[in-house]
């Protein structure tokens, strides 16, 4: 579902946001509404501010990303090595 820009401008603006932050937001498929659900409020201090978690969440799926990248190769490398020697 593609939210409107008045929406990612209202969470901007509310979260205080960056572009930057914007752009990666939408890159993890999250939606304006919930980056303002998850503004942290005076009783919950032990929450990091929306811009803090977002970047997390990127990191974390980013090496994620790197991990199973990195299984995938070793496991061709395997095959590769496997079906060298069998000739």
């Amino acid at each position: 579902m593609a939210y409107s820009d008045a929406l990612w401008q209202e969470a901007k603006k509310k979260c205080r946001l960056s572009n930057e932050d914007i752009k990666i937001a939408k890159e993890l498929g999250l939606n304006p509404k919930s980056l303002i659900k998850n503004i942290p409020n005076k009783n919950e201090q032990w929450k990091a501010p929306v811009s803090v978690w977002i970047r997390e969440i990127y990191e974390e799926r980013k090496s994620k990303s790197l991990q199973k990248q990195k299984r995938k190769d070793s496991e061709q490398t395997k095959r590769s090595i496997h079906s060298e020697s069998i000739d």
